[in-house]
């Protein structure tokens, strides 16, 4: 059957001002999800885990780019909220979907359903997770896979296709994470136990015993398939593609694949430059897609190693299996893993990183920024305990979600108006120190941003409140891509010598971008999606401490909100009393 005859018009208009998708109509896309606690082994050690619908990961959403996908959404767990956020989906027109708890929605109250409907409008590799206290932490994840619209193609070839969604983690619940986070003094709830592949890891033994000194061997036969090594089966001399993604609470990660190069195509649903590497980073938030060319040995199986970076590594690597066909996949790799590099080569890191530009065909940036925004990322003392801090201001969400207390324009608590955020800090910071006077303040972190506005944050690390101590801060973007103009050692200034750092040629686009130690990141975005939309370090301890902010951005100009979400806070009463949404 034909396309409507409305359908068919609307296709011709778009051919003439965007991408046409009109091989073949939209579809909408329905999924009916339970979320509750559920006994599971990740790392062969049963403990309580967050899935959906009786499964760890959650499921795989795939979809193809102008579908519409609808989420009805019901709460089980018996004592606390849950929302879910469409990481790298930048909700345009529907900022209410976002799914982040005191921001763009109320939490979903245990028994309570609700609906998440939105359009993915571009093609990539993308995730989901929960982004209410440290969910994610809990196993609150699943992959979300954008396929081009029919009858197109993507600017390269392969054969065939493998998902990695990459995680760390803790035997701790996330209810003693937290309150250790937040007891006085405080406690650091230390290094994950385990590394995660698709959900499955091994905990205190390896599959590469006899190349690991020291090392129990892991079963050859899993006893829990819950936890069987991650087996990944390939055709000899075929391209694959690698969808890659990192939903880590706290590990930055390396993946590196025996005897195989990896040609990076994809970052954050963007399509970048080709260039071929050995290992790639993944920081928190990261997103790739890496082609595989199988030119081994067929006669072999090879290693997929995945270890920890940026911080001194504690938790043993993940590995999996590159399992060339017809080879038994339980025949293990005669060679050993590949080593992940040293937790603090960061020239490696770096290397890596500035390699990264957009394919020719993505769109630049504005040639100039309208207000530039400045964030000093520091750790510091309040009331006993410690927080991260942001230009000396730790965030803390408030009772009633954003979008709908700006939207309701409600004055109550100064909920329509938040104090202004600083937007810079003091030149004279010593950077390389720990802070003389380490003491900060609770704040919203709120900065108003003028619908179409092309803004500029520059991202500016510092050191911890121990001595030498700098770490690595990957940050997330809300509702939006960004451009990722340069990074730069020290303290950023906006002279001369810095502007010469910055790619304004081909500055690939992102949604989550790192700050190295003791360095600074310089990004450009446009505010055209109006909406609330949070600006974070995606590592959940450091965000559940405080280091983030919010932009609200021309809430004016946001249309119907869906009331079920808003039914909390002040928000609620004002409902209730006749408000309009």
């Amino acid at each position: 059957m034909g396309l409507p005859l409305l359908a068919v018009a609307c296709c011709a208009l778009l051919a003439f001002v965007a991408r046409p998708h009109c091989a073949e109509a939209a579809k909408a896309r329905h999924f009916k999800w339970e979320i509750s606690n559920i006994f599971w082994s990740p790392d062969c050690e049963e403990k309580v885990v967050i899935g959906i619908n009786g499964q760890f990961p959650g499921p795989t959403i795939r979809a193809r780019v102008g579908d519409t996908i609808h989420v009805e959404l019901k709460n089980a767990l018996h004592t606390e909220g849950v929302v879910i956020h469409w990481h790298g989906i930048r909700q345009i027109g529907t900022p209410w979907a976002d799914g982040t708890a005191a921001i763009s929605q109320c939490a979903i109250n245990p028994e309570e359903t609700f609906t998440y409907r939105f359009v993915v409008d571009r093609p990539g590799t993308y995730f989901y997770h929960g982004h209410y206290g440290m969910q994610r932490a809990a196993g609150l994840y699943g992959s979300l896979i954008v396929d081009v619209a029919e009858g197109e193609e993507e600017p390269f070839k392969y054969d065939g296709e493998l998902n990695l969604l990459l995680s760390d983690w803790y035997h701790e619940s996330i209810h003693t994470q937290m309150v250790m986070l937040s007891s006085k003094p405080f406690r650091w709830i230390g290094e994950p136990q385990s590394l995660l592949i698709n959900g499955r890891g091994q905990f205190n033994c390896s599959m590469a015993a006899a190349h690991t000194p020291g090392a129990t061997q892991c079963p050859a036969a899993a006893v829990n398939r819950q936890c069987a090594p991650v087996v990944l089966p390939v055709l000899p001399n075929k391209t694959y593609r690698l969808r890659l993604a990192s939903t880590t609470s706290l590990a930055s990660l390396n993946l590196a694949i025996g005897n195989h190069k990896l040609t990076v195509v994809e970052a954050d649903g963007n399509y970048v430059d080709p260039f071929a590497v050995d290992d790639i980073d993944l920081y928190s938030g990261d997103s790739y897609s890496v082609l595989l060319t199988t030119d081994q040995d067929p006669s072999s199986n090879y290693w997929v190693t995945v270890g920890v970076r940026g911080r001194l590594p504690k938790t043993p690597p993940a590995l999996a299996v590159l399992n060339y066909r017809p080879n038994a996949a339980s025949k293990l790799p005669s060679l050993a893993p590949p080593v992940t590099p040293a937790w603090d080569d960061y020239a490696h890191s770096k290397a890596f990183t500035y390699r990264i530009r957009a394919r020719a065909g993505t769109p630049p940036p504005p040639a100039t920024a309208d207000r530039r925004i400045e964030l000093l990322n520091t750790q510091n003392k309040m009331d006993g305990g410690i927080k991260w801090s942001i230009n000396n201001a730790s965030m803390v969400l408030p009772a009633t979600p954003y979008l709908g207390s700006l939207k309701l324009g409600l004055n109550k608590s100064g909920l329509a108006a938040p104090a202004p955020a600083p937007e810079t800090f003091s030149r004279g910071y010593d950077l390389r120190s720990p802070p003389a006077n380490p003491n900060t303040t609770a704040g919203p972190n709120v900065y108003a941003l003028a619908h179409g506005a092309t803004v500029d944050v520059v991202l500016q690390n510092a050191n911890a409140l121990a001595a030498n101590v700098s770490e690595v801060h990957p940050w997330h973007l809300h509702g939006h891509d960004f451009w990722v103009l340069g990074y730069g050692e020290g303290g950023y200034r906006g002279d001369a010598a810095d502007e010469a750092r910055l790619n304004r040629r081909d500055p690939p686009l992102r949604n989550t971008v790192v700050i190295f130690p003791y360095g600074w990141t310089k990004i450009r975005f446009v505010a055209d999606n109006p909406g609330v939309w949070a600006f974070h370090c995606h590592i959940e301890p450091h965000l559940h401490m405080g280091m983030g902010v919010v932009f609200a951005e021309a809430v004016d100009r946001v249309g119907e909100v869906p009331k079920e979400g808003m039914m909390c806070g002040a928000t609620a009463s004002a409902l209730v009393n006749g408000g309009h949404l």
